[in-house]
């Protein structure tokens, strides 16, 4: 389907390239145009050198690493030192100020006329025997900060508080078993997909509550992650959703299934302490150590060799993000998002650092089946950020519509994601 762009986005592509290249001229009438070419090439320079910096931070540790940390600190200082000694510090401010309107009117160009589409709500009755497992560990205790228990309780729904020691499947099935006639929960991800699988199994609604850390899933569908007290709204006055789900191997997720290094990161006993220093410790040697697994995706029709990781996503994200952290503009597509990543030099380390769509080292992709596979018996993935050990070729399909989804009537609703600066597609925008 053809995108149907508005003048208004025309004209803010139209004012994108202005700002730009006002900032250009400023620099060039400023400093006559001799030096002035000098200052706008030190200015390009110090952003190379500043992206190189920060590959030789991910890639390396020790003494490298705190070297290639101060060069991305010192590299934009001397820049502005080098302007100040030209006697042009007001240039620096006001070329400042134009590239933040450039970026702002560009993407507010290329932002989707309209946002994502809302899914087809359907109304239903009130349900008779909900059963809601809450994980009080989740989210820092968001469960017993909110007293979700009690108020879930009061709404006539039957309670599960882990502790622990339980089979979560075994409670989900046992619960429908006895009559239950919709399941929720309250806990991480990788806790409600499996729970949203059982219940798409048996055909029954499926309830998220927003009590874990980050709650990506519920972001997705609209829920107020901020007060989960309001997601409960769906006991009483709820509507359903139809959304997809997704399957790696015998794991149901909701969100993605991820291999190579993001899997080897999740993989770490110190991942759930520590995610951002555990990353920091294991991302040197998973970008250019020898790897544990040569991966090899088939995505369709596509197939892919050597990359260092890949995201299966159910729906693809809408963002920059490259792991998973990131929005879908919508979950009913029908469709997984493949995402690869291969980084071969600094050069396309640093076009990955500058964003995934202008980088070659980024393969993006969509599919209804993917399957990954290795030269080793054994992979370890990362299904909805929980660590398993997968035996190859680890087929993922998508299930479209396969889950039922009570939410609220009244909700916050889906957030608009910040679309990445494109400026292949502004000059077609601008030029059209």
């Amino acid at each position: 389907m053809t995108d149907v762009t508005t003048p208004e986005q025309r004209w803010a592509a139209r004012f994108a390239f202005l700002a730009a290249g006002t900032a250009v001229v400023v620099v060039l009438v400023a400093a006559g145009v001799r030096a002035g070419v000098g200052l706008v090439l030190v200015g390009a320079t110090g952003t190379a050198l500043a992206l190189a910096g920060a590959w030789w931070f991910l890639a390396h540790r020790g003494l490298a690493r705190w070297l290639a940390g101060v060069l991305v600190v010192l590299v934009p200082l001397t820049v502005i030192v080098l302007y100040v000694q030209a006697r042009l510090a007001w240039v620096v401010v006001v070329c400042a100020l134009l590239w933040f309107v450039a970026v702002a009117c560009g993407r507010r160009a290329l932002t989707a006329n309209g946002g994502a589409g809302n899914p087809v709500e359907f109304e239903v009755p009130r349900p008779r025997r909900p059963y809601l497992i809450m994980n009080p560990r989740s989210g820092d205790g968001k469960v017993g900060r909110f007293g979700l228990p009690d108020l879930a309780t009061v709404l006539g729904a039957e309670v599960c508080v882990l502790d622990g020691s339980q089979d979560v499947a075994a409670l989900a099935r046992q619960a429908l078993d006895d009559g239950a006639d919709l399941l929720g929960v309250a806990g991480g991800d990788g806790t409600q997909a499996i729970v949203a699988g059982i219940a798409a199994d048996r055909g029954v609604p499926f309830m998220v509550i927003s009590a874990g850390t980050r709650n990506h899933f519920a972001l997705d569908l609209g829920l107020d992650r901020a007060d989960p007290r309001r997601c409960l709204d769906a006991l009483t006055d709820g509507v359903e959703v139809r959304v997809d789900l997704c399957v790696a191997g015998d794991r149901t997720f909701v969100n993605n299934a991820s291999f190579g290094a993001y899997a080897e990161v999740v993989r770490s006993p110190a991942y759930r302490e520590g995610k951002r220093r555990t990353t920091l410790n294991l991302l040197p040697g998973l970008l250019i150590g020898p790897r544990s697994a040569a991966l090899r995706v088939l995505a369709g029709e596509d197939r892919l060799d050597g990359p260092q990781a890949v995201l299966i996503s159910n729906n693809p994200y809408g963002s920059s993000d490259l792991a998973g952290l990131g929005r879908r503009p919508r979950l009913d597509g029908g469709v997984l998002g493949v995402l690869a990543v291969t980084v071969r030099d600094a050069a396309e380390a640093a076009g990955l650092l500058r964003g995934r769509r202008r980088s070659d080292a980024v393969v993006l992709r969509t599919a209804t089946e993917v399957v990954i596979t290795a030269d080793t018996p054994l992979l370890p993935v990362g299904v909805d950020g929980e660590a398993v050990m997968m035996t190859t070729p680890v087929r993922c399909v998508v299930r479209p519509g396969a889950l039922r989804v009570r939410v609220p009537r009244h909700r916050p609703g889906v957030p608009q994601a910040r679309p990445e600066l494109d400026w292949t597609r502004l000059r077609e925008l601008a030029l059209s």
